[in-house]
C-alpha cells in the first residue's frame, strides 16, 4: 500500500558506497519516502537513520516485520541478494536490487521466477546504461536517422583494483572482479544500445598484481544475432584515466590535469583487512556525488552506424555524420539514480514496464559469467539467456 502522500514507501537494506549513493536520489523523488534501513554495522546504521529520519534495524527480516513497506532497495553483497530477495518476495514487495543480480544464472533464475509467483517486480540497477547520454544513444538509434548500428565499442580505464575493497570484491565466487562488478556497466549499456539479444561472447581476463589478486582488467567481444559487434575493455590497473579519452579532464569539471592527478599507490604492504574496510566506509561517506556539473560518463563509448557515429561529450553526445559534427546538449537536472527511480516508479504505478526487470539482469549476467568462462576455456560461449530490448 503507498503511503498516504502518494509516495510508496521503501527501505533499503544495506547502506555501503551503493546504498549511500541513492540517499540524495530517494530524497529528492517525490515519489518515494524513504521510512526504514536494515544495516548491520551500527555506525553505519545509526548514522544514516539520523540523516534521513527514518528508523533503522539490524537485518532485513526486522525491517521487514517492523516497517510497513512498499518496496525494498537492495545494497548489500552480490552474494547476499538472491537471500535478500527471496525474503522481499516472500513479503510481497517490489524490489529494486543492485547489480550484479546474484553471482550464477540459477540463483538470477530462481529470483526472476520468485518475482513472478509473488506478482511483484523486480528491477535491477543501477547500471550506467541509465546514464542520459546512452539513453539519448539509444533514442537515436532506434530513430534510424544514422541508419542501422553495426559496432559498438565502450572502454574504460581506472584505478578500481587499488581503491578500498573488502575480500569480497575481488573473489569471483562472490562476484568480484571487474568484470561482475564493472562489467555489468558495459555490457548494459552495449545491450541497451544493439537491441538485446547478444549471440555470443570471446573475451579475456587479466589478473597482473599478486598483492591485489583479482580480474582487474578485460577485453570482451560480443557478436549480436544480427550481425553487429561489440567490444568491452575495462583496466582497473589505473595508469591511465579514461577521462582521457573522452576529451581534456578539465572539460569534465576536475580540477587537476592529468599531469596532476595524485599517482595511484599499488603497494598492499601493510594494509590489514580491517584498514581497507576502514577506508571503504570513509570513501562511501562522499565518494559518489549526487550530481555534476557536467554529464556522467562510464569510460568512452562510441556507436557506429550505417551513416554516421556517436560519442559522449562531457555536455550531451557528439554526432558525426556526412554533415560534420553535431553537439546534442542533455540537461543535468537529474543524476543516472533519479533516473533509475522513475523507471522503478513508472513501473509500480504500471505507467511503463521497466527495461531493467529482472530478465535483463540475467541476460547481463549471463555476459558476465561467460566472459569469465571463455576466458578460462579459450572459446567462445553461445548465450542462451538474452532478451530484446524494448523500443
Amino acid at each position: 500500500m503507498a503511503a498516504s502522500r502518494g509516495q510508496f514507501r521503501v527501505g533499503i537494506v544495506g547502506v555501503g558506497a551503493a546504498g549511500r549513493a541513492f540517499l540524495p536520489a530517494f530524497k529528492a523523488h517525490a515519489g518515494f519516502d524513504l521510512v526504514a534501513i536494515a544495516e548491520p554495522v551500527a555506525e553505519a546504521r545509526d548514522s544514516v537513520a539520523a540523516e534521513m529520519g527514518c528508523a533503522g534495524y539490524p537485518n532485513l527480516p526486522s525491517m521487514l516485520q517492523g516497517a510497513d513497506l512498499d518496496a525494498i532497495y537492495i545494497a548489500t553483497p552480490s552474494e547476499l541478494h538472491p537471500e535478500h530477495a527471496r525474503m522481499a518476495f516472500a513479503a510481497k514487495k517490489h524490489v529494486l536490487t543492485e547489480k550484479p543480480m546474484a553471482v550464477d544464472l540459477k540463483q538470477a533464475q530462481a529470483m526472476v521466477d520468485d518475482a513472478e509467483r509473488a506478482g511483484v517486480l523486480l528491477v535491477v540497477g543501477h547500471a550506467h546504461g541509465y546514464d542520459l547520454p546512452i539513453q539519448r544513444m539509444r533514442e537515436i538509434v532506434a530513430g534510424g536517422e544514422l541508419g542501422r548500428v553495426r559496432m559498438i565499442h565502450t572502454w574504460n580505464y581506472t584505478d578500481w583494483i587499488y581503491r578500498p575493497r573488502r575480500p569480497d570484491e575481488f573473489d569471483i565466487g562472490k562476484g568480484g572482479g571487474v568484470t561482475f562488478r564493472q562489467g555489468s556497466h558495459q555490457f548494459d549499456i552495449i545491450r541497451l544500445l544493439g537491441g538485446g539479444l547478444v549471440r555470443s561472447v570471446r573475451a579475456v581476463t587479466y589478473d597482473w598484481d599478486p598483492q591485489r589478486s583479482a580480474i582487474g582488467a578485460h577485453t570482451v567481444f560480443m557478436q549480436f544475432v544480427d550481425g553487429t559487434t561489440a567490444t568491452a575493455v575495462y583496466n582497473g590497473y589505473g595508469y591511465f584515466s579514461a577521462m582521457e579519452l573522452c576529451g581534456d579532464v578539465t572539460e569534465w569539471g576536475f580540477i587537476e590535469t592529468v599531469e596532476q592527478r595524485t599517482p595511484v599507490t599499488r603497494s598492499s604492504a601493510g594494509r590489514s583487512a580491517a584498514d581497507e574496510l576502514q577506508a571503504k566506509r570513509q570513501r562511501a561517506k562522499g565518494a559518489i556525488p549526487a550530481s555534476a556539473p557536467f554529464q556522467p560518463t562510464f569510460g568512452l563509448t562510441v556507436v557506429s552506424c550505417e551513416r554516421g557515429d556517436v560519442r559522449q561529450s562531457p555536455r550531451g553526445l557528439y554526432v558525426y555524420s556526412a554533415d560534420g559534427r553535431n553537439e546534442i546538449v542533455l540537461p543535468t537536472d537529474k543524476s543516472p539514480r533519479d533516473l533509475v527511480l522513475d523507471e522503478f516508479h513508472d513501473a509500480m504505478t504500471g505507467a511503463r514496464p521497466p527495461v531493467h526487470d529482472g530478465r535483463w539482469g540475467l541476460a547481463n549476467l549471463e555476459i558476465c559469467i561467460a566472459a569469465i568462462d571463455s576466458s578460462q576455456s579459450g572459446q567462445e560461449i553461445a548465450l542462451k539467456h538474452q532478451v530484446a530490448s524494448p523500443r
